[in-house]
């Protein structure tokens, strides 16, 4: 019996000791800091971590998180300042410097958290305003950034609270309006297309001119050249005709007369001819000299 009363004393002992251990101890993590009031009033700031004693029971420990905390704030719409239309969800990471203006400015993190996203919607609606939508969109969305974010921090200031960054997950136009920006875009992109076509056939008409212009010159200058080369053949064939009848006439017409026989002679010709017909004159007899006719030629049928 009397054991059972010693460990039930001994429990009673350990409780309060832990109770009291509790309202005369302040145990600081070191991702917390802590600030102590007393019926409401600040009494003081503890930031570093371990032990620190208080009154009991009249001492009252507030604790906040002093790693860096992130506001995620819903989408909201930005008009440009040429008149688009900006959906953007920005987010905010930052910390608490300063746990009594914070205490007494905004409470806690969710009082915190409200200030800050009405901040920098502020702040990013009045940057926006200030840049076309390509710009925000583009290269200059870091810059941009940068600006809304140091004025934030200027403003976030008063509450105790540091700013470390502002930053846009995504930046896109709104759903209503992107299918007409798609279609304006593949518009674009069919008059490009169309222009470029234009062009090229353009300029291949102006080689197909151009080549055109070159082959008609090369064949006029060949058609020349084998006109002259044909006159010059003519010229010559016609010299050497004039020196073969100067030398031997006689030799030169029986030459031409077989030449012609050739010609018009096929090998089923029929011809039916006068005795005194001088086409076969060398076809008859020995022909005397002064004679237009060769002796004793009869016609001639050829088949």
């Amino acid at each position: 019996m009397r054991t059972k009363i010693f460990l039930l004393g001994g429990l009673i002992i350990l409780i309060v000791a832990s109770v009291v251990l509790k309202q005369v101890f302040i145990i600081v993590d070191e991702r917390e800091q802590v600030i102590v009031t007393q019926f409401g009033e600040y009494i003081r700031t503890i930031t570093n971590s371990g032990y620190a004693f208080k009154s009991p029971f009249l001492h009252s420990a507030i604790r906040f998180d002093r790693r860096i905390l992130v506001s995620d704030a819903p989408q909201a719409e930005y008009l440009s300042q040429d008149k688009k239309r900006l959906v953007a969800d920005p987010v905010t990471r930052w910390r608490i410097v300063d746990p009594l203006k914070f205490f007494k400015t905004v409470r806690d993190e969710s009082g915190a958290r409200a200030r800050l996203d009405d901040l920098v919607f502020s702040e990013l609606r009045s940057e926006v305003a200030s840049h076309t939508f390509a710009t925000v969109i583009g290269t200059k969305r870091e810059a941009i950034m940068d600006n809304v974010a140091k004025s934030v921090r200027t403003k976030a200031s008063e509450f105790g609270i540091e700013v470390v960054d502002v930053r846009i997950k995504r930046a896109d136009l709104p759903k209503e309006v992107q299918l007409s920006v798609f279609q304006r875009m593949q518009a674009e992109r069919e008059r490009e297309a169309k222009r470029y076509r234009s062009e090229g056939e353009e300029e291949a008409n102006k080689l197909r001119s151009q080549t055109d212009k070159e082959r008609t010159i090369v064949l006029a200058d060949a058609e020349q050249n084998a006109q002259k080369l044909r006159g010059e053949g003519d010229a010559t064939a016609s010299r050497i005709y004039a020196e073969a009848y100067g030398k031997d006439p006689e030799f030169y017409r029986f030459v031409r007369s077989l030449q012609s026989y050739e010609l018009f002679l096929g090998k089923r010709s029929t011809l039916l001819l006068s005795a005194d017909s001088p086409l076969f004159r060398y076809l008859g007899g020995p022909r005397l000299e002064g004679d237009k006719t060769a002796p004793g030629a009869t016609p001639v049928s050829k088949r």
